[in-house]
């Protein structure tokens, strides 16, 4: 073939591929959350899927696929159609924890996802169930303490940021609660409110409801900072223990090898809804703080979240259960 054929066969495919995203999507697309409706990945996603359906001028359907830490639901994608039709809206245990605490995954997480952008950042907060008549996180050391053996915690399941802040603060303090996993952030507040379990660690946003409502006590904040919706709680540290950093986070994955075009196309599209003030606002009335990244600071991120949380696991010596 001549160097002019070549030039023309490289023009057209780059013509094809331009046209192709432009015309991105042609039908609806399924937005995988590895989790149950209700819990804090759930809502954000949901708020994500509502404006990118508008801007994409194409539905954008949420598929609840909750199960072993988010990695059923991730599993799914990650075999998908690299065609831009099948998303994962990902979070800090899918895409970064996993794979420091499950073996034998179907997929490998630092393969296959493509990223595109992360769409929020929020905190965690320690709180336990009013009949326990504790007020400090001191309180609930000493008395664990006492009780060996006796307290428990609910999680949203193995692997997750409330299961690892959980564990880091165990390691941290020295004290002992069974980890009884549920599956999802709603049904593990739930336990703690009913008093299934004596704590949990869970996303401020869902979490402050519960405490302005008397259901649940809050101890402490495992953030550097304290929450804007809790402000009278302190954080690990101010509360006479070692800093934690143990934020949750979110966004936007597409399974690896779809098109550079389309990860730009939706890049494009969340970027611009995470800066706008409505879906700011949306995401400050739940806790966390809206993000403007590109698809490659994304990738980036994902990594350094991953060999963070692998110390974390490593530290607090935290398995699947």
């Amino acid at each position: 073939m001549q160097r002019r054929d070549l030039l023309l066969l490289a023009a057209s495919s780059a013509l094809g591929a331009s046209a192709w995203a432009q015309a991105y999507p042609g039908k609806p697309v399924r937005l995988v959350v590895p989790f149950p409706p209700g819990g804090p990945t759930d809502m954000i996603g949901r708020l994500l899927s509502q404006r990118l359906s508008d801007a994409l001028g194409q539905p954008v359907v949420v598929d609840n696929k909750p199960g072993a830490g988010g990695t059923v639901g991730a599993d799914i994608v990650a075999k998908a159609a690299a065609d831009g039709y099948t998303l994962l809206y990902g979070s800090t245990s899918t895409l970064a924890i996993s794979p420091s605490i499950y073996k034998g995954l179907g997929y490998d997480p630092a393969k296959a996802f493509a990223p595109v952008a992360l769409v929020s950042i929020g905190q965690q907060v320690l709180v336990i169930n009013p009949s326990l008549q504790i007020n400090s996180l001191k309180e609930l050391v000493e008395y664990a303490r006492k009780r060996p053996g006796k307290l428990s915690y609910s999680s949203a399941g193995n692997g997750t940021p409330g299961h690892l802040g959980a564990e880091l603060l165990k390691k941290l303090t020295g004290m002992t609660a069974l980890h009884v996993p549920y599956r999802g952030g709603a049904p593990a507040l739930n336990a703690a409110v009913a008093g299934e379990v004596d704590f949990t660690v869970d996303v401020v946003p869902t979490a402050a409801t519960f405490v302005r409502a008397g259901r649940v006590k809050p101890l402490a904040v495992l953030s550097q900072r304290r929450s804007e919706q809790l402000p009278d709680v302190p954080t690990v540290k101010e509360a006479g223990f070692a800093e934690v950093d143990a934020d949750f986070w979110s966004g936007l994955v597409a399974p690896a090898g779809t098109p550079r075009e389309v990860v730009a196309r939706l890049n494009s599209e969340v970027r611009r809804i995470a800066s706008s003030a409505a879906f700011k606002s949306q995401l400050a009335a739940t806790g966390a703080t809206a993000q403007d990244t590109s698809s490659e600071q994304f990738g980036a991120f994902i990594s350094q979240e991953m060999d963070k949380w692998a110390a974390i696991t490593r530290f607090a010596n935290v398995k699947a259960d």
